[in-house]
Formats: C-alpha cells, structure tokens, sequence
C-alpha cells in the first residue's frame, strides 16, 4: 500500500491564455510539464486566432476572447484557476478576473499588456509601435488583423531550434482587441493575488510603460524570469517552475 508523501506538492488547476499572433499551441511544453507535476491544466486558442483563425470576423470587440475563457471556466466548472496572461492575454486575464474573481486562485501576468478601464491597448502602447501595427494592417489590404511580424518581439532568435515551429503557427491577431476600451467594474486585479512577472532576458521594450507602471502599483508582487518574451518557448522549464511557486504562494 502506498503512503502519502507529507512533502508533495498541492496540484493546482492553471489556465493559461496566449497572446497576440498566438494560440493555445504556444504553452505545449509547459503545459506537457506541469500535467506531469500533477496539476490541471488548460491552454485554450482564443476565438480567431490559432487554429480558430477562420474566426477572424467573429472577433468584434475585446469581450469575444474575455468571453472565450469565462466560458471555459463555467463549462469545465473551474474554482480556485491559477488564470496567468501572457503579453496581449493580460487583458483578457485582466477582464475574466473583474468578473469571475470567485473562479480564480490568483493571476500571473507573464510579460503582459495592462491597461485601466476605459483604456484600449492602443492607448497605451508607445506611439511608433501603434503607427507601425495600424500601418501594417493598411498595407495588407484588409480591415480586420494585424499581421505577423515575424519573430520580432517574441525574444526567439532566427536560428533558434523551435522558431520555425513558432513562425509557421503564428496567424493574424484581431485588430478590433486592440481598438476596445477594457471596461472594469473593480479596481484592475480585482483584488486578487497578483504578480507581474518580467522576461529580462532580453527585456522587451514595448511593454516598458507597462511595468514602470505596475512597479508603482501597491500589493502587487514582482518577479522576474531569465527569459526572452516567449518564455513558454524559449524556457519552459524555468517558467513551470516559476508558475508553481507563485501558485503555491498565492494567499
């Protein structure tokens, strides 16, 4: 008869939402990591992106994907998710948190984007980066995705083993989630506990403004990952450890 070891760590249930010109995909080996650890775990493609890119004109408004994961939470019937948020997926995390904080353990914004109510990702990217995007979408010749940028941005080097893989599965990202305002009804976390964690490795200068701003934030925590911006590809051992521990810490 086995015996329970005294020292085993709790499982955890974690949901992990991908940012833009991502899908689900991007967290397999992290995700492949913390199943094996014990843990549940989901890392669903936001409508229109992904494989779900033929949902591109679904996509109308940032509560299409808000909504994705609030139903995610309510068709698994999940309680107590460890809801982490990278890059442009701190936004949804952001607005499934103001509304199912009763679901929800804790959040982990991994490198994410962060705006307050009433704020759109536009408004508070910086100004070449926002001409450089709406620009890209004109020259396209369609209205309704920005397109890939290649790898800039992600932190994956060109002559990465896996970045063929990451280039191939990138799709368009939906414009209209960068144009809508974030509307909270709470102050922005919701008064869960929230962590705001750093890819310094190289540290991605868009986001920037973004973490000047949460480091002036009270009761939030701080911690930071040896890792370019797509940590989940690039070190996937490093950011399941980190995610363990900050679950395990959560208040």
């Amino acid at each position: 008869m086995e015996t329970m070891n005294p020292h085993a760590r709790q499982g955890h249930t974690f949901v992990l939402i991908h940012g833009a010109w991502h899908g689900g995909w991007c967290w397999r080996f992290v995700m492949e990591r913390l199943i094996a650890r014990g843990h549940r775990v989901f890392a669903p493609t936001l409508t229109g992106q992904g494989e779900r890119h033929h949902l591109l004109e679904a996509v109308t408004s940032l509560d299409v994907a808000i909504a994705d994961i609030e139903n995610l939470l309510e068709a698994e019937e999940l309680d107590n998710v460890v809801l982490v948020g990278h890059s442009y997926g701190g936004l949804v995390a952001s607005g499934v948190a103001d509304r199912n904080a009763h679901r929800l353990r804790s959040l982990i914004f991994l490198d994410s984007l962060l705006v307050e109510s009433g704020q759109s990702a536009l408004d508070v990217l910086p100004p070449n980066v926002v001409e450089e995007r709406l620009n890209s979408v004109k020259e396209s010749g369609q209205s309704l995705g920005m397109p890939v940028p290649g790898l800039g941005g992600t932190g994956i080097p060109e002559d990465h083993p896996l970045a063929g893989w990451v280039r191939r599965r990138l799709t368009p990202h939906p414009l209209a989630t960068y144009q809508t305002p974030l509307k909270l009804r709470h102050p922005l976390g919701n008064g869960l506990p929230s962590t705001y964690v750093h890819c310094v490795e190289p540290s991605y200068p868009t986001l920037e403004p973004v973490r000047q701003k949460v480091r002036a934030m009270s009761g939030w925590q701080w911690a930071e990952i040896a890792s370019g911006h797509d940590a989940m590809v690039l070190h996937p051992d490093l950011l399941t450890d980190l995610l363990e521990e900050l679950a395990d810490n959560a208040a």
